[in-house]
């Protein structure tokens, strides 16, 4: 069996680069041609050369966007779309419909994590559509997600993950804020974070986002850019009331309109620091 994966950016390169390294026969593509081809893994020209070699296909593609602009609907027949980004959950819906109108069959299985996991094969994905559909995509992505739950049908998967979303953005901008008001008390920022490691609110996601506000490294793992789309997404499906993300979604707009938007999300920092002068 045959793969195919379009996407070889910040998540879709290492997620790629797992798949080869398990020895899938893989083929991938990417609208960005210096992006690396993973080891083992064959190049192709064209979308199409990807639907023409592949059984099954996975989209790690930046948005709703990007994924209409390469899935021609000539090319689905008798393939398995898996749809791993992040969209819209409707899109995602209207997708499947359009997927199996031209004869294809259609999974969601977004994942939770950032480059670090996707490097390290320990994504978390949520399964969402036809049962016997997740039976072969379960082994399939294996090699690049160390946990799968099934979330019902099409969008559970994609609505589980913004309610997942919902949590990371405000912890991450809590911790943000946490180290911004112990700096403005002079407080050592090392030992608030060996304080924070230490208690029992300590994670892989504060103990990463604690040490990059400790250093001032705002080397991409999940970038401001994209945690803002996440964010208006959240807000944007939501159907109560969502205080707490409207206001981290102006603070990460804040972010980019500020030249971070290809840093990582921990430097949402510099917008919440910004607020402080302008006080």
């Amino acid at each position: 069996m045959t793969v195919g994966f379009l996407g070889l950016g910040v998540m879709g390169g290492p997620m790629a680069a797992n798949l080869a390294r398990a020895g899938t026969d893989l083929i991938v593509w990417s609208r960005t041609p210096s992006r690396e081809t993973p080891p083992g893994a064959e190049r192709a020209a064209t979308v199409a050369e990807v639907f023409e070699r592949a059984d099954i296909v996975i989209l790690m593609l930046a948005g709703a966007d990007a994924i209409d602009s390469v899935l021609d609907p000539s090319l689905i027949d008798g393939h398995l779309i898996v749809h791993m980004g992040t969209t819209d959950p409707g899109y995602s819906a209207g997708l499947r419909d359009r997927v199996e109108k031209a004869g294809g069959r259609y999974a969601e299985a977004p994942v939770s994590g950032s480059r670090g996991p996707a490097e390290a094969g320990q994504l978390v994905a949520m399964l969402a559509g036809e049962p016997h559909d997740l039976e072969v995509v379960r082994p399939l992505i294996a090699p690049m997600c160390a946990q799968t739950f099934d979330c019902g049908a099409v969008p559970g998967a994609l609505l589980m993950k913004l309610a997942v979303n919902t949590y990371l953005i405000s912890m991450v901008t809590g911790l943000a804020e946490a180290f911004h008001f112990a700096e403005g008390h002079g407080l050592d920022p090392v030992t608030l974070r060996r304080v924070l490691d230490a208690g029992p609110m300590a994670s892989t996601v504060s103990r990463v986002k604690a040490a990059k506000l400790v250093d001032g490294d705002f080397a991409v793992q999940a970038s401001i850019r994209d945690v803002l789309m996440n964010n208006e997404l959240i807000v944007g499906a939501a159907r109560t009331a969502m205080p707490l993300l409207e206001v981290c979604r102006d603070l990460y707009r804040e972010t980019l309109d500020r030249g971070h938007g290809n840093e990582d999300m921990a430097a949402v920092v510099h917008a919440i620091a910004n607020r402080t002068r302008a006080a």
